[in-house]
C-alpha cells in the first residue's frame, strides 16, 4: 500500500461545482454489493477514512484500524481522509448524528448534522469536508472509496440519525455517489 500525499485536508482547495451552496448530492442507485468489491479489487486508487489505516482521528480521539481494510488496500495507491479533521473539526471532538434525515437529506437542505449532547449545528463544517474529499478523489483520480460505516461523514448503508442506527448514507458518501464515485463500507470486505 503505498499513501498519497492527500493527508487529512492538508493544501486542497474547498471549492466544488454546483449552485450557490456548492453542490446538492443527488440520490443515485447503488450498485449492488458484489459489484462494490469488484470495483475495489480493480481499483489503483482508493480514497480510504483515515481512521481505518490507524490515524488517531476519530470522534473520541481513537483509531478502528482495520486489517481487513489494510489487506484489501496491498498493492493499491491510498488516498487517506478524514472529512471531518479536514472540515477543521478538532480530536477528539463531540459527537454528531444527523436530524432530520441522511446525507442525501442534508445536502437537499433537510436534514443536518449536530451534536448529540450540545445540538451545535455542524452541517456546514461536515459539507465543506465532504467537499474536501471529493477534491482528493478528483486530485488522484480515484473511482472508488472504501469508508468507515456508521459515520455521519463516512456511513454507505447505515448512520446514526437522532441517537438510532438505520438505513442510510453519511454526508461525504452522498456527496462521492453523487460524483459516481464507488464507495464500499469497511463491514463489507
Amino acid at each position: 500500500m503505498k499513501r498519497e500525499d492527500a493527508r487529512a485536508g492538508t493544501g486542497l482547495a474547498s471549492s466544488v461545482e454546483g449552485d450557490a451552496d456548492g453542490c446538492h448530492a443527488r440520490a443515485r442507485a447503488i450498485p449492488p454489493q458484489e459489484a462494490r468489491r469488484a470495483a475495489l479489487r480493480e481499483a489503483p486508487v482508493v480514497l480510504v477514512s483515515a481512521c481505518l489505516l490507524g490515524e488517531a482521528c476519530r470522534y473520541d480521539g481513537r483509531s478502528q484500524r482495520s486489517e481487513r481494510v489494510l489487506a484489501a488496500l496491498e498493492g493499491k495507491a491510498v488516498v487517506p481522509i478524514c472529512p471531518e479533521v479536514a472540515s477543521g473539526l478538532p480530536i477528539p471532538r463531540p459527537p454528531v448524528d444527523l436530524r432530520g434525515g441522511t446525507g442525501v437529506d442534508v445536502w437537499a437542505g433537510q436534514a443536518r448534522a449536530v451534536e448529540r449532547e450540545a445540538r451545535t449545528d455542524r452541517t456546514e463544517d461536515f459539507q465543506r469536508g465532504a467537499q474536501l474529499a471529493l477534491e482528493a478523489a478528483r486530485r488522484f483520480d480515484v473511482t472508488v472509496a472504501l469508508l468507515k460505516e456508521k459515520s455521519p461523514s463516512c456511513g454507505s448503508q447505515r448512520v446514526y440519525e437522532s441517537g438510532v442506527l438505520r438505513s442510510g448514507e453519511g454526508i461525504t458518501t452522498a456527496l462521492l455517489r453523487a460524483e459516481d464515485i464507488t464507495v464500499v463500507s469497511d463491514e463489507e470486505l
